[in-house]
């Protein structure tokens, strides 16, 4: 008789505190402020302090959500790295991605703060914000409504995962990554900088090759998705791809 394959679980359980959750939050924006005005080697960056104060406010609206709401998907976000059943191909993306990540304001800092090789139109920093505003809204759509969502791509067996086909997902199968992409390509035109869309844009064209490697893999391991999937044809931009 073969014995049955054990469920991948996330490591013991660790509460999820508004203390330790606080402290997150301050961590957080402690370093991107210091990879943004290290490298600018000024503190008069206006664009700076009004990116940080509106990923604050968004931070701390997820938080409070979270606790109040799902903890459980915070306690799958803090801990998914150490979760067992991770796929190697998402390790090397995110390895790349967290390279990236800090890499784009470091390159804004120096560019719209210290060097000054670039300079953006007020209406191009306007509409940068404007997408800023829309990618927030639906990554913040996406975090409410689907509990599986992970910082890594695994089947979350320890949580019953299923495939979620309300809200957003009604409309792309990865409204998450959509939100993330548009972030990535306003954040630097916001803070005043065309060279930093080098970063910014790696990072989309990374998130595009997570969205199909993902998707691949939800199709053939989660219960339910395939037919989803024929459903809802387009994976982040209706009637593109």
């Amino acid at each position: 008789m073969t014995a049955p394959t054990p469920i991948q679980h996330l490591p013991p359980r660790t509460k999820v505190g508004a203390g330790r959750i606080a402290l997150s939050l301050i961590a957080v924006l402690g370093v991107l402020a210091a990879l943004l005005f290290i490298p600018a080697g000024r503190l008069d960056w206006v664009e700076a302090w009004a990116l940080l104060a509106a990923y604050g406010v968004f931070l701390a609206l997820y938080a409070a959500w979270g606790l109040l709401k799902d903890p459980d998907q915070l306690r799958e976000r803090s801990q998914a790295r150490r979760a067992e059943n991770v796929k190697p191909w998402d390790k090397a993306i995110m390895a790349m991605y967290t390279v990236l990540l800090l890499l784009t304001p470091v390159v804004a800092g120096l560019d719209a703060g210290r060097c000054r090789w670039s300079a953006v139109p007020l209406a191009a920093k306007l509409l940068a914000w404007l997408g800023l505003a829309l990618a927030g809204a639906l990554i913040f759509w996406a975090i409410t409504t689907n509990t599986y969502l992970s910082r890594m791509a695994r089947i979350q067996d320890d949580r019953g995962q299923v495939a979620i086909t309300a809200g957003p997902y009604r409309f792309m199968r990865h409204p998450m990554y959509l939100g993330i992409i548009l972030l990535f390509l306003g954040m630097p035109v916001a803070l005043g900088s065309w060279w930093a869309l080098l970063p910014g844009t790696a990072i989309g064209l990374l998130f595009v090759l997570r969205t199909a490697q993902e998707d691949r893999m939800l199709r053939d391991e989660l219960p339910g998705y395939a037919e989803y999937a024929q459903r809802v044809r387009y994976r982040l931009v209706p009637r593109v791809w």
